[in-house]
């Protein structure tokens, strides 16, 4: 839809923790849109503010000062219960510790969104295997996260993120977790996922991660200081 408004909208955000001496701007004035089906990553050194963007984004914080519009509606006239629904209804979030229920099997940590939505059990039992198929687990959802790889773990992450049907998934540092090989299955996956129309928001301090999306807003000191395609020679490893 040409007229769509995009999907994540900053206006002038600032976040400010803290007064007088203690204050710490985390985010400074950021301004950026993501319009549906878009693949950012959100780079930085540590303090850069890249977490704490996200964390707005996906509804867990507040900012301090300016807008932030998601599907075009302001967040910050929504109520606390307002906020929760967008982020049980349209955000899958993802983790770089999985959190995953341990001695659950996978389908039933995959259908947890949908307990909480009033889902009833044959249809989220559904819905989750099908989510597991989707990330190719379907043959190991019996299976508990400790009888599981941890690329398999942030399969399942995926999967419950996914189950729900978002109209955004956020993603934080989703490989940190992994060695190379795993990453970049990781990757791939959300890579394919986006092919298919999934917007993903990204935060990784891993630059051959990143590499994987088409587009990098990079953050230093609660700044944005470039947005845009990735540098030349962030290769894909």
């Amino acid at each position: 839809m040409q007229n769509a408004p995009p999907v994540i909208e900053f206006r002038d955000i600032s976040r400010i923790y803290g007064t007088g001496a203690a204050e710490v701007r985390a985010l400074d004035g950021v301004s950026f849109k993501v319009s549906r089906g878009e693949f950012i990553a959100i780079m930085g050194p540590s303090g850069s503010g890249k977490s704490t963007a996200m964390n707005v984004i996906g509804c867990l914080d507040t900012p301090t000062s300016g807008e932030y519009l998601f599907d075009g509606v302001n967040v910050a006239n929504l109520t606390r219960d307002q906020r929760a629904l967008i982020r049980r209804d349209f955000i899958g979030f993802v983790f770089q510790g999985f959190n995953l229920l341990a001695r659950t099997p996978a389908i039933e940590n995959v259908e947890l969104p949908l307990i909480y939505k009033g889902v009833p059990r044959a249809a989220r039992r559904r819905q989750a295997m099908e989510a597991l198929a989707r990330v190719g687990l379907a043959d190991w959802a019996a299976h508990d996260p400790s009888e599981l790889s941890g690329g398999q773990q942030q399969r399942v992450a995926i999967a419950r993120a996914l189950v729900g049907n978002p109209e955004v998934i956020l993603a934080d540092e989703p490989t940190g977790n992994l060695d190379q090989t795993r990453s970049n299955e990781i990757m791939k996956l959300l890579e394919g996922l986006n092919h298919d129309g999934m917007t993903i928001v990204m935060v990784t301090h891993e630059t051959d991660m990143a590499a994987y999306a088409p587009r990098h807003i990079m953050m230093v000191d609660g700044k944005v200081v470039r947005d845009g395609v990735p540098e030349p020679g962030a290769g894909v490893s």
